[in-house]
Parts: structure tokens; C-alpha cells; sequence
């Protein structure tokens, strides 16, 4: 049996890059060009947006999640574009490419590089091309499939698919504002992937833009490229404005719980033992260990069965943890996914349309990192890294490790 892999996520806060701004002269001739190219442009005022525009840095910042890059040194974009048509957006990619500006797509700005409203290079202008008018998500029930547009939130996927049925779902992640374009299109972890796989691996079908404007489907892209947005980033291969996706059968209710423990609460022995623990444990339950420079850890899972269930497993698999009936609760998969996102418990299923609030994301500036390994890491280890966060003088920071197998 191979070992279990384990992603690690490293959360480091970090003071900004000294960036300068772009110039801005190209917004113009880009500007004229998209007038030329599609006829609807002159009917939408709220269409295209520059630096000159009143809602321009507004708009800007309205999906920046890192606040690293929330700032007057921060590379702008010369043009944000925000389409309502497929058209629109074939007339973006046409007319980036004829002035020679970088085109970046922007879903839910989750990205932890900034890449989809900021640039690593500042002498190089750039047009961001917003989805937020493509939010579109049909389900259907007895065939257990959904299209979704890539500039819907998680959130909004979630709770249509909660709306069309108690006993659906969909194997992503647990923040309900990051992006579906994104999320998709690099992997898409969550609380369902033992069981069901990454999001991507539900992907049956997707619409792309190529660099031509071409309009694509899986079979017009061919299998290679349908392969590589799956993963490998959309914006690096054309536009995926949609996404067909098969929806998975979950019980009613899933049971969730939170447990924190401290050092004194032998957190890091926890820690340790579970990274070898959660593997053997069934694939209807996923949790995730969250640790701090405090040493605190969080134990995150959602199990797909009832509560009595899960503490007679963990009493048996893991009594490190000490997990009793009180630390559970039970509810639809749905309100699974508000728990998870960081609401309390009794929040409405409607948070999750709302893009704006984020528990799980601050206005503080961070540097992510992640990466993937095979062998459970040792507790000393564990103490570096830990010590690591110590030494720095940058805030503190969080390891986040969530179990793939």
C-alpha cells in the first residue's frame, strides 16, 4: 500500500514588494479596437474600465484576497474588461493580442500570487478580463451533472446544487469565495476527495477560448488539452468559461467537527500520529490538521455518516484525538459546507452567496506556498518548522495539512 500523501501548506505573513505601476497609455488603441471588433461594446457602460474610470479601483480591488498586493506600488492593470458575452471575450483576446498587451483572467482572485488582477512584470502593460458576469449554474438532478460558469464562486455552486438536492454534492474546497475558473483548472481540493477525487476530476466537459478565439469543447480541444486545464491552469492554455461537472451522492445528514488542541493538550504528538492514522481511516471521512506558531492545532473533518458512527471510528482508529459525541454535529452536506467555510453553525445557507465575506481569508498580506510528500513528516521536523515561524519577524504563520489518499 503506498504511503499516505499529504499536502502541506505554509502561510507566511510577509511586508510588500516595492512594484512599480505599469504605464498606461495602450488603454486607448485597446479601448477603440474592442469598439471595432463587437457592436454590443458601445451599448454597456459598464463594460470597460480604466484607470481614468470612477468604479476602476473599486472593481480592482473587489476580489483581491491578499493585501500584499492591495497596494499603490502594486502592478494595475491598464484595462479591466468585464464581459457579458462570448463575443465580448473573443473581441478582448483579439484585441490583447493585437496591441501587445498580457491578457489575465480573473475568477475569484484567489490565486496566491496575484497573478489574475496584478503582474509580475511592470513594465509590461496588461488587461484583466473579469468573469464576474459569468456565473451561470444549471444542475440536473437525474442525470447528476452541472454546468457552471468559471467566474461563479464555490459558494454559488454549492448552494444550487443544495437547492436542486438534499443528497447531492460536488468534491471541492472549503472556502465558498474562491473562484470555480480557478479552482478547477488547478486541481480542486476539498473535504470529498478521498472519497471522490479533486474537483478536476469530475470535470466531464469544458468551453475554452483559445488564443485565436476559437470556441472549443472537450471534443473540438482534443484530450491533451482537456487533460492540461485540469490542472494545469486554464488561463495558461485559453479561457474556460464553463465547466460540466458530475455531481457525487452524499447521505443526509454528514456529521462535522472542530477540535482544537494545545501543546499542553500534546498537539504535536497528535499531529504526528494522525498523519499516519487518517489514511486507514474510511474514505467517507476527510479531515485536515491546521497548525499555528502558537502550536495550536485544528482538526477539521467531515464524515458522510451519522455521529454515532464517527466517534465509535475515531475511539477506535485514533483515540489520540479524544473525540466525543458533543464535539459533533450533524447536518445536510450543504450546511456542511458553511461550517467549513468558517461561519457558525446556525449561519444561513445563503452566506454562501455572498462574495464579499470570507471567514477563511483576512485583509492581512501572506505568501502561500505548498507542495506534496509521500512519508509522514517526522516530529522534529515538525519542531523546525515550527521554530522557523518563531525566528520570523513577519507576524506568524500556519501549516495547513490536509490528507489526499
Amino acid at each position: 500500500m503506498l504511503p499516505p500523501l499529504l499536502l502541506l501548506l505554509l502561510l507566511l505573513l510577509q511586508l510588500p514588494h516595492s512594484w512599480s505601476s505599469p504605464p498606461f497609455q495602450t488603454s486607448q488603441d485597446f479601448t477603440r479596437c474592442l469598439f471595432s471588433q463587437n457592436s454590443t461594446v458601445a451599448t454597456h457602460t459598464n463594460l470597460i474600465y480604466t484607470p481614468a474610470s470612477p468604479k476602476y479601483s473599486l472593481l480592482l480591488q473587489s476580489t483581491i484576497r491578499d493585501a500584499r498586493f492591495n497596494t499603490t506600488l502594486a502592478p494595475k492593470p491598464s484595462v479591466i474588461v468585464t464581459p457579458t458575452s462570448l463575443s465580448q471575450i473573443q473581441a478582448s483576446v483579439h484585441c490583447s493580442r493585437e496591441h501587445g498587451l498580457q491578457l489575465r483572467v480573473r475568477s475569484g482572485g484567489h490565486d496566491y500570487e496575484g497573478l489574475s488582477y496584478t503582474s509580475p512584470y511592470p513594465n509590461y502593460p496588461f488587461v484583466v478580463l473579469d468573469l464576474v458576469n459569468f456565473r451561470n449554474i444549471s444542475v440536473d438532478v437525474p442525470e447528476k451533472t452541472a454546468w457552471v460558469q468559471s467566474g461563479a464562486i464555490l459558494g454559488e455552486l454549492y448552494h444550487r446544487i443544495g437547492e436542486a438536492s438534499p443528497n447531492l454534492a460536488f468534491p471541492a474546497g472549503s472556502c465558498h469565495t474562491v473562484g470555480v475558473g480557478g479552482h478547477f483548472s488547478g486541481g480542486g481540493f476539498g473535504f470529498l476527495m478521498r472519497k471522490f477525487g479533486l474537483a478536476a476530476d469530475n470535470v466531464l466537459d469544458a468551453v475554452l477560448i483559445d488564443s485565436k478565439g476559437s470556441v472549443l469543447d472537450r471534443a473540438s480541444m482534443g484530450e491533451d488539452m482537456f487533460w492540461a486545464i485540469r490542472g494545469g491552469g486554464g488561463n495558461s492554455f485559453g479561457i474556460v468559461l464553463a465547466w460540466k461537472v458530475r455531481l457525487v451522492s452524499v447521505p443526509s445528514p454528514v456529521t462535522v467537527f472542530r477540535v482544537i488542541r494545545t501543546l499542553e493538550q500534546n498537539a504535536l504528538e497528535i499531529v504526528h500520529r494522525w498523519q499516519s492514522v487518517a489514511s486507514k481511516l474510511p474514505k467517507e471521512t476527510t479531515n485536515s490538521s491546521t497548525t499555528t506558531t502558537t502550536i495550536r492545532a485544528t482538526f477539521n473533518a467531515l464524515f458522510q455518516g451519522r455521529s454515532n458512527s464517527l466517534v465509535s471510528l475515531m475511539q477506535s482508529r485514533f483515540p489520540d484525538l479524544g473525540l466525543r459525541k458533543g464535539d459533533c454535529q450533524e447536518m445536510s452536506w450543504l450546511e456542511a459546507m458553511v461550517f467549513h467555510a468558517g461561519f457558525p453553525s446556525n449561519s444561513s445557507v445563503d452566506v454562501l452567496l455572498d462574495r464579499t465575506i470570507s471567514p477563511l481569508v483576512g485583509s492581512f498580506k501572506y505568501k502561500s506556498k505548498s507542495d506534496y510528500v509521500q512519508d509522514a513528516v517526522p516530529k522534529a521536523a515538525l519542531l523546525k518548522i515550527w521554530g522557523k515561524l518563531f525566528e520570523t519577524d513577519v507576524g506568524g504563520g500556519i501549516i495547513l495539512m490536509a490528507l489526499t489518499r
